[in-house]
């Protein structure tokens, strides 16, 4: 790709530019206290409001940053859009396949739930004497009180919302570009990109360490499970990105992944467990490519950028 060659960037701006993101994405979120000399927050709403004002600062000064680097040719709204993959075309396939995808990873937990829902509503029904109306009653309240405690919680706002969506913008619709204009192999931006996601997660340490009174093999133990269980992530969020050409499809599997929590790999009261997580697995694998063929999320492919390689994918 000659024109590719031409627009690129260096290696050395990319990385650079990557690691400063990674850097001001985590830097920001004490900057109120350590920075400008704001009292602390009364109570932990103010706490993560606040922060979800930085990071969506961090997030918008990032977008701002790639587009001054990359070999932007238009500042045009709907240009710039699709450079980072922010897009409205093709969206139900966008999030209906990679969480159908990833789904198949949680394929033991989804059981395990399935088994536990089903449990309480034997519980309701023999509260309810049998009769169909009062169990269908509890039932429903039951669903609708936990959507409110969702949708009221700024805990769940933060992982299902703010993380996710600032995180995929900054981590991979701002990196990925760079790495890709830097002239990196796309399976090395696929393992090199996360690590600058993994890095940004290095702050939980400090926060384990100090302010939750952890020892330090507790606090290093838990870190780096956490720092192990993000590189595999972004491994897999950086490849949807890139295959489909599609923001939304990583943002969706995040969301999924933070909903779900850590994939359940056996049960010791039930194989079904563990048999439904070695079905999922293999699934996965089987549908790793056919769910995120190009073609999929793509009219066509013609006047291909070096920001984008689900055009040239081989």
């Amino acid at each position: 790709m000659e024109e590719e060659a031409e627009q690129g960037i260096s290696k050395s701006l990319a990385v650079t530019s990557c690691a400063a993101m990674a850097f001001f994405y985590v830097a920001i979120l004490y900057s109120p206290t350590l920075i400008l000399r704001l009292p602390p927050p009364i109570s932990f709403q103010s706490f993560l409001i606040r922060r979800f004002i930085c990071a969506a600062v961090s997030s918008l000064l990032s977008l701002i940053f790639c587009a001054l680097i990359l070999p932007i040719r238009s500042w045009d709204a709907s240009y710039l859009s699709g450079v980072y993959g922010i897009r409205l075309d093709h969206m139900w396939q966008a999030v209906v396949y990679p969480v159908s995808l990833t789904s198949l990873l949680y394929a033991g937990s989804l059981v395990l739930k399935s088994m536990s829902l089903l449990n309480s509503w034997k519980e309701h029904w023999n509260d309810s004497e049998g009769h169909s109306s009062n169990c269908m009653n509890n039932v429903l309240q039951m669903v609708i009180g936990k959507m409110f405690s969702i949708v009221s919680n700024v805990s769940a706002w933060r992982n299902y919302f703010v993380a996710p969506l600032t995180e995929e913008l900054v981590f991979r619709a701002c990196m990925i570009p760079l790495l890709l204009c830097g002239g990196f192999k796309t399976y090395g931006v696929i393992f090199f990109c996360p690590i600058f996601f993994s890095l940004a997660h290095l702050n939980h340490f400090l926060e384990f360490y100090t302010e939750q009174n952890r020892s330090l093999l507790k606090a290093s133990m838990v870190v780096g499970l956490q720092l192990g269980y993000t590189v595999i992530f972004g491994s897999y969020a950086s490849f949807l990105f890139i295959r489909t050409g599609h923001l939304i499809a990583p943002v969706v599997a995040h969301i999924f992944c933070n909903f779900m929590g850590l994939p359940v790999l056996y049960s010791r009261r039930n194989g079904i467990v563990s048999f439904a997580f070695i079905v999922g697995v293999a699934g996965f694998l089987w549908l790793l490519f056919p769910a995120t063929e190009p073609d999929l999320y793509n009219d066509s492919k013609d006047n291909c950028w070096c920001w984008q390689r689900y055009c040239t994918w081989n």
